[in-house]
């Protein structure tokens, strides 16, 4: 039997917690008088929390301590929390469930590689965490994307080596990451954005499970 790992990562993939993202950092802006629009969080894609604050204060010109930095990080992060406590199942976006359970079904390694710190509780409130041979989150990783370390690390965990792995992203810096580790990449949103993307798709729902299968095969 043919054994691939396929790897997934976690916000705008499985589920859409950005927009909990969005609202939490867009609270904090707007407290530390920055405009903090659609358009600036586009900057904000999987990259680091620390690393999203830093923008964010650039776009103020906001110069601020380790301490401060350290306050902000935690009140946005509890700010975040507080909306994924009404998370559920719902939440799980279009087209995902039927890609796991065909993956499931042909006895295919499946993992998670986000940067989220959350990725665990997410993935337990969504219902889906039963799905996925192993996780790899932003608690176990010290390289951000761009970096293939959470990838890697991910393969490593099911003992498959890199060629064998599919990763699903949704942004620029995990196309990246995916094709620097030497795995196929496939893209999630626009064609344009992710054009680095071996294979791009508009959403799980635009994708057959023959596709899949093909992948499984290949």
């Amino acid at each position: 039997m043919n054994q691939k790992c396929f790897i997934f990562d976690l916000d705008g993939v499985i589920v859409d917690t950005a927009k909990y993202h969005f609202l939490a950092w867009q609270k904090l802006a707007q407290q530390l008088g920055i405009d903090f629009t659609p358009e600036h969080n586009e900057q904000l894609k999987g990259v680091s929390r620390v690393r999203s604050l830093e923008i964010i204060l650039a776009l103020g010109n906001i110069a601020a301590s380790q301490e401060d930095k350290e306050i902000w990080l935690k009140q946005k992060n509890n700010e975040y929390l507080s909306y994924l406590v009404t998370m559920d199942e719902s939440e799980v976006l279009p087209g995902v469930l039927p890609v796991l359970a065909f993956l499931k079904e042909k006895n295919q390694k499946i993992v998670l590689g986000s940067a989220s710190k959350n990725a665990r509780p997410i993935l337990e409130k969504a219902k889906v965490i039963d799905y996925f041979d192993a996780v790899v989150d932003g608690n176990d990783v010290s390289n951000a994307k761009p970096d293939p370390e959470v990838f890697l690390q991910g393969a490593k965990k099911v003992n498959l080596s890199p060629e064998k792995c599919i990763v699903f992203e949704d942004s620029v810096a995990g196309i990246q990451a995916a094709n620097i580790g030497g795995m196929t990449s496939i893209g999630i949103g626009d064609e344009t954005v992710l054009n680095e993307a071996d294979y791009v798709f508009p959403d799980f729902t635009h994708i057959d499970l023959n596709f899949i299968e093909n992948l499984v095969n290949k």
